[in-house]
Formats: C-alpha cells, structure tokens, sequence
C-alpha cells in the first residue's frame, strides 16, 4: 500500500474528526474546501421528474452547483438524457406506443421519443416534460452555469457511445480547459468504459461506479480520477484507502457516494471524509453537511 494510504488510514481509525483535519489536497480535493460537495442525482430529483430539464432547473434554484445525468442511445444513434434501459417507468410509453414491449430506449427513434411525456408520473405540475437530447441537457446546464456528473450508461448496449458522449461535449465546448478543470467528470459502472473514455481524451476526468478491492485501486488509478461508491459499502477506512492513491492526473483518488437522502446518513460519510455526495434530495445534504 502507498505510503500516505497506510497514514491516512491510521488517521481515520480516530473517526469523523480526525477525517476533517485531512489536507484539503487529499480528502477534499473535489469540493476545493473541508466539506463535501452536495450533487443534485439526476438533477433535483427529489422535487421534479428525474433527468428533465425541470430537474436540473429545480437544482440551480435551490443553488446546486453540481447535477448528474444518465446518457444512452436511441435506435437511430440519438443521445439521450434517460436513467432505465427501458422507458416504461418515467414516461407514457406504454400508452403512447402500446405493443412494443419492453420500451427499451434503444428500440425507438429520437423522434418518437420526443413525443414521450416525461413528467406526469411525477406530478401534474410537470405535464409534458420531455426526455431531453444531450445537446439540450448541456446547453441548460451550461445556461445554469452548473457542473455536470454525466453518467454513460448501459454501455455494452450502445458500441462507441464513448467516442459518440465526447463528442457531443466538445460540440458543446465542454472539453474546454476550464471545463475540463473543474466543471466535469464522466462516470460508469463499465470499467471498459471508463478506460475508452481517458484513452481517448485523457484530459477528461473520469469515475469508476462501484467498490474495487483495495488490492485493486493501484490498477484503477491508472484511468479513474473517482472511485464512486454505495454509501452503503464504503468505511473511514476504505475511503482512506482510495484517498492513499494517485490518479491519472498525479492527484489523490476521490470518492463520490451515493444516494445518500437522509441527513444521518449524510453526517456520517461527510465524517468518512468523502469528496462528495450524490443524493435526490441536495437542501437535506446541503443542511446535514454544510456543503456546497
């Protein structure tokens, strides 16, 4: 184990105080402060449907610097803003589009799912919200002047949706320096994924979705920038682990975890000493941690 991994984890075996006394290099590296960053899961999605763009507004009116999104791919190579492999869930589908069960995104045509209502299920007030294109998604984001945790999901689906994600973000002009520097961060439960994405623009920062083993971080560390991790497997310990590890860019290994909605919950990861928290409900967070 590296050298500052073996201290860090001796200092986080004296709990959430001596979690905060870490330099603000190392544990808090993220947030550019001694307090987690609060990101806004799939946008506010606590209070407006999941991925629209009623929930990334809803975040930037409560003053959340930080959202998160799901990317995949329609049947005629449409990138989209949607969570689920299919669209039964989170729209009208199955009523507008009776028969072509299981709905999944990949079977219809951005076209056909711009007709889809993405909001009633959520509430009356959010009618006719749509499935947003990722060009929308970022140019709101970008009107908002927030940060973006872009999640690529269910790659295996969609062969090159990497090189296609990057793209559609460089059109946008977020693989700018700045952008690249403090405003994104590109995640996946694939491995394979993440590796494709630093191999091709190794600027961009990455993160991994799931707990590696400890013996596993010095490979992850070689195209992963973040290990983000359930809040409900990770420890002082183990987040000082990740902490004791340099990434792709010669910083220490962050950790974002998720989905933390309770203020208990989110005391105590804070007190781990996570660079992050993802969460549906960003004021609870914000409140319980005193983030940003």
């Amino acid at each position: 184990m590296h050298v500052r991994s073996v201290a860090a984890v001796v200092s986080a075996l004296v709990g959430a105080a001596a979690a905060l006394l870490l330099p603000t290099s190392a544990a808090h590296a993220t947030s550019g402060g001694d307090r987690p960053i609060v990101v806004a899961h799939r946008g506010a999605s606590a209070y407006a449907p999941e991925n629209t763009l009623a929930a990334v507004d809803r975040a930037a009116d409560m003053g959340f610097r930080w959202v998160e999104n799901d990317v995949q791919r329609t049947k005629d190579g449409e990138l989209v803003v949607v969570h689920d492999a299919t669209l039964a869930r989170t729209t009208n589908v199955e009523e507008l589009y009776p028969g072509r069960s299981p709905w999944n995104v990949k079977d219809f045509t951005a076209r056909e799912i711009s007709r889809l209502d993405a909001g009633s299920w959520f509430g009356a007030r959010y009618a006719g919200a749509r499935v947003p294109t990722l060009e929308q998604y970022m140019e709101r984001v970008s009107r908002n002047h927030q940060k973006l945790v872009l999640e690529i999901k269910n790659p295996a689906l969609y062969p090159g949706i990497e090189r296609q994600t990057l793209k559609v973000l460089a059109n946008e002009g977020w693989l700018s320096p700045k952008h690249l520097r403090s405003r994104l961060v590109v995640q996946s439960f694939s491995a394979d994924s993440i590796r494709t994405v630093h191999a091709l623009r190794p600027g961009v920062k990455t993160g991994f979705l799931g707990t590696p083993d400890v013996a596993d971080l010095p490979e992850y560390a070689t195209f992963a920038d973040q290990i983000n991790a359930p809040h409900t497997r990770i420890s002082p310990e183990y987040v000082a682990a990740i902490h004791g590890h340099d990434g792709p860019h010669g910083k220490p290994l962050e950790i974002l975890t998720w989905t933390v909605n309770d203020a208990a919950t989110a005391r105590r990861v804070a007190g781990y000493g996570v660079n992050g928290i993802i969460t549906n409900a960003p004021d609870v967070v914000r409140e319980a941690t005193d983030g940003s």
